[in-house]
Parts: structure tokens; C-alpha cells; sequence
């Protein structure tokens, strides 16, 4: 629905925002606050373990996974929602993927230097040992990446792609995810967009590329739910049997005599072993508050961005440490950005410190300190953010 911005959900996440009435909490991008519906999602994941014990996980895979699996399908417009599954984290699905190249060479990867460090520093290891051949391509200047990329695949004939759609140090976002597809995909190459910066901070409709890439997101950022709550999207035919595979994999076939390592033939082919279903819970319950409120990725973008515009108008009128135009890594005249601003500084980690000390809450990478801001802060949280930047 249509809806002036930016929100005042604030109400929402009393819990979250009252815990510590001081605290200016700008990491949306890092940590999100979490809805006040995940409370009670929270303690139903504790009763239901009470009340069903042994059976809880044909509840868990039967009831709250196929709810959580349905909202995610419609965020992300996929065709099936059974192509998804679940994992504790990302990191999981990173391993089996990695571990689905051929056993003759080493594994090609093709990738950018804007990787969160969970991807990065598995590839980098495995290369130095030479398990995998890893390209790394330069994501700035930005002007050009995509073709640097496509350029990098061309030359390399990769058996895996990996990329973000929104790059986790820079805030610079992939726009245009079916034309690099288009690009890339080749028969049996793994193509996968890594969208957790990306994931309900950016309209994302994968309707066009379900048949060839895969994409990975969670739910500790922008959706809300806390830890333990991740997905990805699998096009069928693709890597149909990971050599790094958990006994849930093959949970359909566990009642029958044993022949050999079976595996579902949708998403469920990447499942992993025993998890804690509690952030499931949560992700559910955050999707019902969303489809009750007619919220989507589009308002949220949308919601931020107007705060982001309030931001930088009052560091326009009067200049403060590191956030201005100049120190901006992705300009806010850029389209192609996500959730949070990134300003380039040499004394980030420093500025970070004193934020920090005067409770308003960043973080940095790098010389990259980050401010995001989420469905959780509406108009007067960016002025009393300016407000108390004017006091330091």
C-alpha cells in the first residue's frame, strides 16, 4: 500500500527500544532491533518443545518452516517456494556449495573483493592450500564492476560465481541481478548472489533467474529475526548431491533400508544437520507482522532512504567528524545503494569509539564506518541523532 514516509513504526519494537532508553542504536544494518512479535514467537518455540518433545520437528519442518518458506517466496516472487531451505547461518550454505566442485582440478571460483569475511576467508584459505583457483575481481571504482566481472568469467570459466548484491563495506548495490545473470550462467556453473545486505532492504524480484542462480540471505539484518534464521534459493538440476551434507538432507528417506546417500531433489538437497528452530519462530512472526502491516521491501527501502536523506541535509547545513558528502562511499545521489551509508575515514575505527562512548551505536570496517537505519527509527530519532552529534 501506498504510505507517506518516512514511518513511525516505533511502537513496534518497544521492547527492543526501551531496553535502553539512551541508546541512539544506528547498526540496523548490522543488528536490526527485532519486532515486538518475536517475543511471543520466542516463547511459543520454548512451549512448543515442551508440549510436543520428540515430535517437535515434524512441527518445525511441517508447520513453521513451510509458513516461513511461503513469505519468503513472496518477498523474493520466487515460482516454488519448495526451492528454499533453511540453515543456522550462512556460512553452512557457503561449505556446501564449495564442496560441490569437481574432484579432478582444483574448484575455479570467480568473486569480488566486497565479500563478508565468512566467504572471503573460506576461499582465501582453501587457495592457499590450492583446493580452489580463486579469482578476485575489484569492486571500485564501481563504474564498471559489473563488466570487470563478466569479463573475469569469460576469462576463467568458473565452476562457481559468487557475488553481493549489496557489498557489505561500501553500501553499493547490484541493480540489475537478471542481466549479470544472463551474463554469467553457463550449464552447471554455480552462480550465487549473496543477499543478506540485500534481503528486505531492497526490492528483490527473482522471478526471471530462479532457474540458474542460486541466492543467499538471513534474517540477523533487515528481516528481523535475530540469529539462526537463514535461506537459500537452489535452481533445480544444480549441484544435486554436495559432498558436505547433513543427515536432514536426506530426512525423507531415514525410515527406509539404506542404499546409499540419498538426496531430495529441491532445496532440501542443501540441508544441514540438527538446529535450533527459535529463530524460525521468530522469522515467521516477523513475516505475519509485515503482511498484517503491508510492509514490503520497497517501503522499507523507501522509509530508509527518507532518513538517510534527513541525515545527510543536516551534515550539508553543518559539517560533522566524518559524515559528510565527501566521505560518503557511494554518494546519496547513487540509486544503486543499500540500507546504510558508508563514509570513507582514516580514524574510522577512532570516530567509532567515541560514538560508541556517547551511546550512539555504528560500526566499522576498516576505515569504513557504517550508520543504517531500519524500519525501527522513524523522523525524530535522526534528530536526536544530529542533536547529540552537535553535543560531542
Amino acid at each position: 500500500m501506498a504510505r507517506d514516509v518516512p514511518l513511525d513504526l516505533t511502537h513496534a519494537f518497544n521492547r527492543f527500544r526501551s531496553a535502553d532508553p539512551h541508546r541512539l542504536h544506528f547498526a540496523a544494518h548490522s543488528h536490526h532491533f527485532w519486532p515486538d512479535a518475536t517475543e511471543a514467537a520466542q516463547a511459543l518455540a520454548w512451549a512448543d518443545a515442551a508440549r510436543l518433545a520428540d515430535d517437535k520437528w515434524e512441527h518445525v519442518l511441517g508447520e513453521v518452516w513451510p509458513a516461513v518458506r511461503a513469505g519468503l517466496a513472496r518477498h523474493l516472487n520466487l515460482p516454488d517456494p519448495n526451492t528454499l531451505v533453511p540453515a543456522p547461518n550462512t556460512f553452512e550454505f557457503v561449505n556446501r556449495l564449495l564442496s560441490c566442485g569437481p574432484l579432478d582440478r582444483p574448484m575455479r571460483v570467480v568473486t569480488s573483493d566486497g565479500e563478508f569475511h565468512s566467504f572471503r576467508r573460506q576461499t582465501e584459505r582453501l587457495a592457499e592450500d590450492g583446493v580452489i583457483a580463486l579469482t578476485t575481481v575489484a569492486t571500485e571504482p564501481f563504474a564498471g564492476f559489473r563488466e570487470r566481472l563478466i569479463a573475469a568469467v569469460h576469462a576463467q570459466a568458473p565452476d562457481l560465481v559468487f557475488v553481493s548484491q549489496v557489498f557489505f563495506n561500501s553500501g553499493y548495490a547490484l541493480t540489475d541481478l537478471e542481466g549479470l545473470v544472463d551474463a554469467v550462467a553457463a550449464p552447471g556453473r554455480l552462480v550465487v548472489i549473496d543477499g543478506y545486505h540485500g534481503f528486505m532492504a531492497r526490492p528483490t524480484d527473482l522471478a526471471s533467474i530462479a532457474d540458474r542462480a542460486f541466492y543467499i540471505a538471513g534474517g540477523y539484518k533487515y528481516a528481523m529475526a535475530g540469529e539462526g534464521a537463514c535461506f537459500m534459493h537452489c535452481p533445480p538440476g544444480f549441484a544435486p548431491r554436495p559432498r558436505n551434507t547433513g543427515w536432514y538432507a536426506g530426512f525423507g528417506h531415514l525410515a527406509a533400508a539404506h542404499k546409499g546417500v540419498p538426496y531430495a531433489e529441491d532445496g532440501w538437497r542443501f540441508m544441514g544437520a540438527t538446529f535450533d528452530p527459535s529463530g524460525l519462530y521468530r522469522m515467521r512472526a516477523v513475516l505475519d507482522w509485515l503482511a498484517r502491516e503491508g510492509i514490503d521491501a520497497a517501503l522499507i527501502h523507501a522509509h530508509v532512504e527518507a532518513l538517510q536523506a534527513r541525515f545527510m541535509a543536516a551534515m550539508a547545513e553543518q559539517p560533522w567528524g566524518p559524515f559528510t558528502a565527501t566521505h560518503l562511499v557511494v554518494p546519496l545521489s547513487q540509486a544503486a545503494r543499500g540500507n546504510f551509508l558508508a563514509f570513507d575515514h582514516d580514524e574510522a575505527g577512532a570516530w567509532y569509539e567515541r560514538l560508541h562512548n556517547a551511546g550512539i551505536v555504528t560500526d566499522v570496517r576498516g576505515t569504513r564506518l557504517r550508520v543504517g537505519f531500519g524500519l525501527y527509527h522513524n523522523a525524530g530519532d535522526v534528530d536526536r541523532l544530529i542533536a547529540r552529534l552537535r553535543t560531542l
